[in-house]
């Protein structure tokens, strides 16, 4: 059975990511991209979806574990009766190929480690060829099964039921390097990695990524793994920032609201990119913008809410019946059949994005205002469309109120393109539309009874997309309209002390089954606190949010808040984009009352 998800820790190659988890498994791996089929996939399923164990014999060893400083190498401590080892767990960085690289260390006294291996490609489906083979004075382990192959050097092993598996000791000084490296099979095994080199240089390239970083009090620590992570979560190549590294791991325990995350949502990727200039990446934004103009190129009508990797538009859904899912919660899904949806708050987030892009001095390229008047346009011929919105709600098109304002946010700032910067484009008719749009919220999207702005202009019910009202500029957060809308928010949506996204027991999803409070709008409502001067209020639950995080500063998307187990795909970039903004609310809400 596969572990608590918060047990798991990332490392990763900017490609794609593993989960390592406090027993010593590597349990979920694709490889050679964050989208690839799995390689080990026992997070969604058992031994049997493959997965890769060193761990010590000793039934009563623990263990506890760390990144080491500002990188995703993992350190893993082994106390057991007879000596203490590490386990240093990595996938180098800038090889351009596929390594996992496992390092055992006696630190004191002899431990020995037991290793399983199972390797199963295809999400669990294709049990590979495995053989033997010549590798200079060694032998490795060669495994393929249609177009993927992985060579795997260290101590020799043995076959056992279909996986293969050794015991070896490590005194205090030994070191044991053991490798796995992902190749196209029909090419040759690539040569060893060289473990030191590949060490020294990764854990150089992140942390001079990670110096760049600007991460003022309070909560530096947590911001600075938040960024971390989301720089993690970006492809290297492509630019494209995936939205978690897992699929399927559901949002309700044994529930069927499990969703394939590995893919560029246009909101994730918009808010992220916010996240990183904020602080100090520039560059990141350039590029991004770069997969932008690719992924969405040609005719504005034919955008998408998300894209591949490197912008694939077809994410055809499916499931995979072989496997029962994480503890059960089936199905597991490949592919994420919202791509087709319209959700009109993408425009929005994206504007913003490369507004905020401009402000902080990078420069425009011959084609990114093109693009952005071309987008501009096609929210003109679909002002009044009713969309999907932002949870990508499955059941009837609504006139959400969140995405009504993302489109006036749009328009807010294009006019600013051209306001502020020079711009060209036709600013008398975005004012007219930008118009248009703030009265259609007030008229529709605000209810006198609730005293409250509403989730779509057909329901008193609530949302905590509304808190980002305030977040884009429609309304301020200490104005009468916001305060109303927050306090709804509190006794509508409030569990424990923590938010969930919308009541599902109105049916606006059109899913059956529940969910959990959801982290990123906790986070938004401590923000929201924050900018309104309930100060003490965004603290007290900024500290519980944090806490959440796991012993490697990782969050999920939920929180099941009787257990505080995570819940949902992970490490989840939305919750930790959000917990980067409370913190920096926070952080400017307490300099101005010292002030």
């Amino acid at each position: 059975m596969p572990l608590p998800i918060e047990n798991y820790a990332l490392i990763g190659d900017l490609h794609t990511g593993c989960l390592v988890g406090t027993d010593g498994s590597i349990d979920w791996l694709c490889l050679p991209r964050f989208d690839s089929a799995s390689t080990f996939g026992a997070l969604l399923g058992d031994h049997d979806a493959g997965r890769w164990l060193i761990a010590p014999t000793d039934a009563d060893a623990t263990a506890t574990r760390r990144y080491i400083d500002d990188t995703f190498v993992l350190v893993t401590r082994w106390q057991t009766a007879t000596g203490v080892v590490e386990v240093t767990d990595l996938m180098p960085y800038g090889d351009r190929r596929a390594d996992v690289v496992r390092r055992v260390t006696g630190v004191s006294g002899t431990v020995t480690l037991h290793v399983d291996l199972a390797i199963r490609f295809g999400y669990g489906s294709a049990m590979p060829w495995v053989r033997q083979v010549t590798d200079g004075d060694d032998t490795a382990l060669v495994a393929t099964a249609g177009p993927d192959a992985v060579v795997v050097r260290g101590p020799r092993l043995t076959a056992t039921d279909h996986t293969h598996a050794t015991e070896f000791d490590v005194a205090a000084g030994e070191v044991v390097d053991l490798s796995l490296t992902w190749y196209p099979s029909h090419r040759q095994p690539p040569a060893a990695v060289d473990i030191d080199a590949a060490i020294d240089d990764t854990v150089g390239w992140w942390q001079a990524w990670a110096a760049r970083c600007t991460t003022p009090p309070p909560y530096e620590r947590e911001v600075r793994r938040s960024l971390l992570i989301l720089r993690a979560l970006t492809h290297e190549d492509t630019g494209g920032i995936v939205a978690a590294a897992t699929t399927s791991l559901p949002e309700q325990f044994g529930g069927s609201r499990n969703w394939d995350y590995r893919y560029v949502w246009l909101r994730d990727a918009s808010m992220t990119l916010q996240a990183l200039i904020l602080h100090g990446y520039v560059e990141e934004a350039d590029r991004w913008r770069g997969w932008l103009l690719r992924a969405i190129a040609g005719d504005p009508a034919d955008v998408q809410i998300m894209y591949g990797l490197a912008g694939e538009r077809h994410l055809h859904e499916s499931e995979i019946d072989h496997l029962p899912g994480y503890g059960g919660a089936a199905p597991v899904r490949v592919g994420n059949a919202a791509y087709k949806q319209y959700q009109g708050d993408i425009f929005g987030e994206v504007m913003i994005a490369l507004h905020e892009a401009r402000q902080l001095g990078v420069d425009e390229t011959e084609y990114s205002w093109p693009l952005q008047r071309a987008l501009m346009q096609y929210v003109d011929d679909n002002r009044t469309r009713p969309d999907s919105g932002i949870w990508e709600i499955r059941g009837e098109l609504q006139h959400f109120t969140h995405s009504r304002v993302m489109i006036w946010a749009a328009l807010d700032r294009a006019i600013a393109g051209v306001e502020q910067f020079g711009l060209d484009g036709p600013v008398d008719r975005w004012r007219e539309l930008r118009d248009e749009v703030r009265a259609e919220v007030e008229r529709d999207g605000w209810n006198a009874e609730r005293n409250s702005y509403t989730q779509h202009y057909d329901t008193t019910e609530v949302d905590a997309s509304l808190l980002q009202l305030a977040q884009v500029g429609f309304v301020a957060a200490d104005d009468p309209r916001m305060l109303g809308t927050v306090a709804a928010i509190e006794h509508d949506l409030l569990h424990d002390g923590l938010l969930l996204r919308y009541r599902t027991e109105s049916g606006v999803d059109g899913l059956a089954g529940d969910e959990n409070p959801f982290l990123t709008c906790s986070f938004w409502l401590a923000e929201q606190y924050a900018a309104s001067g309930r100060v003490d209020d965004a603290v007290t639950l900024m500290d519980r949010l944090v806490g959440y995080c796991n012993d490697v500063g990782m969050l999920s998307e939920e929180i099941e808040v009787a257990t505080g187990r995570h819940v949902g795909n992970t490490p989840q970039a939305l919750s930790h984009l959000a917990l980067v903004r409370a913190a920096d609310a926070i952080g400017r809400a307490q300099a101005t009352r010292a002030s």
